[in-house]
């Protein structure tokens, strides 16, 4: 990263009266030019409109250091006194940003070691860069991460996956961070439709869907929500019986006019054997 800046004037310009002069209590900037030891930064990323302090600092230093140099979590919280978790939201930030490219590889052994990239441009055109020299293979694009798989409805209705897709899309106005893509949204609905199928209102799936979400900014948060759709999926609700029929109505005991013998009527009478209007008795 000592490489001079070859856009930089040989000679620092001289200040123009009056055009140069800054406001009264505005910036001004004590320039010296330097010949060694620098690097250069965008300013898409000093003024990174999204990114927070601490990101951009360690993107600074990141671009700073010179091929192979370690920058995982652990080197970069013994360098910098903000700790491992508040490094690690970090680097998530420059990695949804595409400054940062982080890949798990398999090395010999069988060993998996993560290749960490930093773009100092994201999204600049490799194949287009002077820097990179002739006959040298243009590097692979790396695709998006899928999402975490979700549970599925047993009896996925379409009335049952629109309530589902509602309540995802409802999601942002609980936390705005929560605004997704059309995609992730029809990836999240059967999740939900799940646990909906299981007597679940859907007041308390909002619930375990926004409560308790990290802080910092998310990079991922349909994967976050996949996440929490798989592990915490309520179990089916208890089996209910149906509840046994009523027990037929049973008549008093009677005795017979007839015979005197005791028989079950809903009025005094003669019994089965005695009534004369029976075929039996004709």
């Amino acid at each position: 990263m000592d490489t001079e800046n070859p856009s930089a004037h040989p000679h620092a310009q001289s200040r123009i009266t009056g055009k140069n002069h800054p406001h009264a209590g505005g910036l001004v900037h004590d320039n010296a030019r330097h010949t060694s030891r620098f690097t250069v930064i965008g300013n898409h990323l000093a003024q990174h409109p999204e990114l927070s302090a601490l990101a951009i600092g360690l993107a600074v230093y990141i671009q700073s250091l010179p091929a192979g140099a370690r920058v995982d979590i652990k080197t970069l919280a013994a360098r910098f006194p903000e700790g491992t978790t508040r490094i690690a939201a970090a680097l998530r930030e420059l990695e949804a940003h595409g400054y940062l490219r982080r890949t798990r590889e398999r090395v010999g052994h069988g060993r998996l070691v993560t290749r960490t990239v930093s773009c100092n441009r994201p999204g600049h055109d490799r194949g287009a860069d002077s820097s990179r020299p002739l006959g040298t293979p243009r590097p692979k694009k790396t695709a998006p991460k899928p999402l975490p798989p979700v549970p599925s409805p047993s009896c996925p209705s379409p009335t049952l996956i629109q309530q589902a897709t509602d309540l995802v899309a409802d999601l942002r106005r609980h936390d705005r961070r929560l605004l997704l893509a059309e995609r992730d949204a029809a990836h999240l609905a059967p999740g939900v439709a799940a646990w909906l199928e299981r007597d679940v209102p859907a007041a308390a799936v909002r619930e375990a869907l926004t409560t308790d979400l990290p802080r910092e900014s998310l990079c991922r948060p349909a994967a976050l929500l996949a996440h929490r759709l798989a592990t915490q999926l309520p179990p089916p609700p208890p089996f209910r019986a149906p509840a046994p029929p009523p027990p037929a109505d049973r008549h008093p005991l009677r005795n017979c006019d007839g015979c005197d013998r005791a028989f079950r009527a809903p009025t005094p009478g003669r019994c089965g054997d005695c009534r004369s209007d029976l075929p039996e008795a004709a």
